[in-house]
């Protein structure tokens, strides 16, 4: 099926039921679907598709959703990614959000929420009115949607800069952990605030010497200038 008015999702996914059922809620909240039941076969599909975002089983016969999720990024390719995965295997959520996946889900899971987890990293995506941000060292374009710091552009996925963004948009001021899901993610911390941590982690690792992100023990983060 052709893609619709919100753009077209690629899901990859091996078992049948799952994808049909993903592809079903998908197309009713307004996406265009493609379905890859093969792992080796899905980086020459979103090569030749250029979906709008990308729903990637982990646990894929051959190559696995990890293996495609690393060689995208090693590409240079960012469409965002949300990964499923039937492990509720904290080493391997960390490990995809690490390589550059936008967001995860643990099946069984409700495609409703799949369904809004999608808009939400699209939403991201989009890009926000037009501003610059900067904080010591670090400045971004936020509609460019490009982030530097010092005089060196850097990499960030979708979420890592929505999240540096909405800390330069409240310079100083101290986020619980909580805030920052709910703000960035777009849902409740039953889902888990150690995602927060792993992209502060991956940012600092970035951005270096030049990162404004502080932690505030038994709370959270801010973004000082100094």
């Amino acid at each position: 099926m052709g893609s619709a008015g919100r753009g077209l999702v690629l899901v990859v996914e091996d078992e049948a039921a799952i994808a049909e059922l993903a592809a079903l809620y998908l197309r009713r909240d307004g996406f265009g679907v493609e379905v890859e039941p093969d792992g080796a076969k899905a980086l020459a599909a979103i090569r030749r598709l250029r979906p709008v975002a990308v729903v990637l089983d982990i646990g894929l016969s051959g190559m696995d959703g990890i293996e495609i999720c690393r060689a995208l990024r090693a590409a240079g390719d960012w469409t965002p990614v949300l990964f499923v995965t039937a492990r509720d295997d904290e080493l391997d959520r960390l490990l995809g959000l690490e390589i550059g996946a936008d967001d995860y889900l643990t099946k069984p899971f409700s495609p409703r929420e799949l369904a809004a987890r999608v808009r939400t990293v699209l939403r991201r995506a989009s890009g926000s009115p037009a501003t610059t941000l900067a904080c010591g060292g670090v400045r971004i374009d936020v509609p460019g949607r490009r982030a530097w710091a010092g005089e060196m552009e850097v990499t960030l996925t979708s979420t890592e800069f929505d999240l540096l963004a909405y800390l330069l948009r409240h310079p100083g001021q101290v986020l619980s952990r909580d805030q920052l899901l709910s703000a960035v993610w777009g849902y409740a911390a039953a889902a888990g605030t150690r995602t927060v941590d792993v992209h502060v982690a991956q940012l600092r690792a970035k951005l270096g010497d030049d990162s404004p992100i502080r932690t505030v023990r038994g709370i959270g983060y801010a973004a000082d200038a100094g």
